[in-house]
C-alpha cells in the first residue's frame, strides 16, 4: 500500500533562462510508492521541474523536499535520496559497461565488497549481464536507457525521475521498461516519469500531472483524469455485425439516442447518450431483437491524449 504521506513537496517553484520563464509557480506533492506520469509537449517545463526536483538545478524561488530534506539546503543528502534518469546521459569513451557504472558507484561513495554487489545488482536488474564488456559509448539506444536507469540505481534511490525514458525504445524495449517500473514499485521506490506520449505512461501510472507553459493545469488519479466515477455521460461504442452492415447503419441513424460518428468495415462507431452498464445491456438486446447479428459490443474508454488536449484548450480558452 502507497503511504499517504508526501515523500516529495513541490512548492511555488520558478525558473527563468536569460529572461525567459521555464517554470513559473508550480507546486505539487508525491506519495511514497506512487507512480507519477508528467505530461506536457517540448518546451512546457517538464525537464526543468525535474532538475530542479533531483538536485541538479536550483529554482529562483520555491522549494523541493524530499523526505523532509531541502533539496538546495541538502543537496548532498537529498542526491542519496532521489535517482536521476535524463533523457540523454553522457558515456566516457574508454569505459566498458561495467567500469562505467563501477565509476559511479564510486562516486555514490560505495566501496569495497558492497560496490561490487551493488554492481552486480544493478546489472542483474537492468539486463546488462551480457554487456559489462562492451563500450559503454557503443550501445543501442534501448542498451543504453537500461545503463542509465542501472545508474540511477546505485545509491539505492527512495525516488527515481525518469525523463523522457521510453523515447525512441522499440516496441520490447517498452515492454521491458514497463515491466521494470513495475518491479521497482513493488519494491517501494517512488517514481515520476515525464512523457509527452501519454499512450506510454496510461498503463503504468497512479496519478498524472499536467505541465503547460510552464504551469500545473491539471493534477489527479489517472481514472479522475478520464471522468471515470463522475456521472454518466456519453460514450462511444464500436459494434460489429456478422450480417448486412447497411442495416446496422440504418438501425442507428433511425434511432434518436445513438449517433453515428464512424462507418467501420463490417460494423460502425456510435455515441450513446448514457453511459452506464444497465443502459447499454438494453441496447445490445434491442439491436439483437430487431434482427442483427451482433459479433462486437464495445464501449470505448476516451484516450488520456483526448484529455490532455480537453484541459489545455479549456485553460487557454479561459485565459481569452
Amino acid at each position: 500500500m502507497k503511504n499517504a504521506e508526501p515523500i516529495l513537496q513541490v512548492r511555488d517553484l520558478y525558473k527563468s533562462f536569460n529572461g525567459v520563464v521555464a517554470v513559473e509557480g508550480v507546486s505539487f506533492d508525491v506519495a511514497a510508492g506512487s507512480v507519477v506520469g508528467f505530461i506536457g509537449a517540448n518546451g512546457a517545463g517538464k525537464t526543468t521541474t525535474m532538475r530542479m526536483m533531483a538536485g541538479v538545478d536550483f529554482p529562483d524561488s520555491g522549494e523541493v523536499s524530499v523526505c523532509g530534506f531541502d533539496a538546495a539546503a541538502d543537496a548532498v543528502q537529498v542526491k542519496r535520496l532521489v535517482g536521476w534518469m535524463p533523457d540523454a546521459y553522457g558515456a566516457y569513451p574508454h569505459l566498458s559497461v561495467l567500469e562505467y557504472l563501477d565509476f559511479y558507484a564510486r562516486l555514490c561513495g560505495l566501496r569495497g565488497a558492497e560496490r561490487i554487489e551493488r554492481v552486480r545488482e544493478v546489472v542483474e536488474f537492468s539486463g546488462l549481464q551480457e554487456l559489462g564488456a562492451r563500450p559503454a559509448a557503443g550501445l543501442s539506444k534501448g542498451m543504453a536507457q537500461r545503463l542509465c536507469l542501472g545508474r540511477a540505481l546505485l545509491p539505492r534511490p527512495r525516488i527515481l525521475i525518469m525523463d523522457e525514458p521510453a523515447a525512441g525504445l522499440d516496441p520490447q524495449a517498452r515492454m521491458d521498461f514497463k515491466q521494470a517500473v513495475a518491479a521497482l514499485q513493488k519494491q517501494g521506490v517512488t517514481l515520476f516519469i515525464s512523457s509527452h506520449i501519454l499512450s506510454e505512461l496510461e498503463e503504468m501510472c497512479d496519478s498524472l500531472l499536467f505541465i503547460d507553459k510552464g504551469k500545473i493545469v491539471h493534477q489527479g488519479l489517472r481514472g479522475g483524469l478520464r471522468g471515470e466515477g463522475e456521472a454518466p455521460g456519453a460514450v462511444v461504442v464500436e459494434i460489429r455485425v456478422s450480417g448486412p452492415v447497411e442495416e446496422l447503419f440504418q438501425w442507428l441513424e433511425g434511432d434518436a439516442s445513438w449517433t453515428l460518428t464512424e462507418r467501420l468495415p463490417g460494423g460502425a462507431k456510435a455515441e450513446f447518450g448514457v453511459n452506464s452498464e444497465q443502459a447499454l445491456a438494453g441496447e445490445l438486446r434491442r439491436l439483437q431483437d430487431g434482427g442483427l447479428q451482433v459479433s462486437c459490443f464495445h464501449p470505448q474508454q476516451r484516450r488520456l491524449e483526448e484529455v490532455f488536449v480537453e484541459v489545455l484548450k479549456a485553460r487557454r480558452s479561459a485565459s481569452l
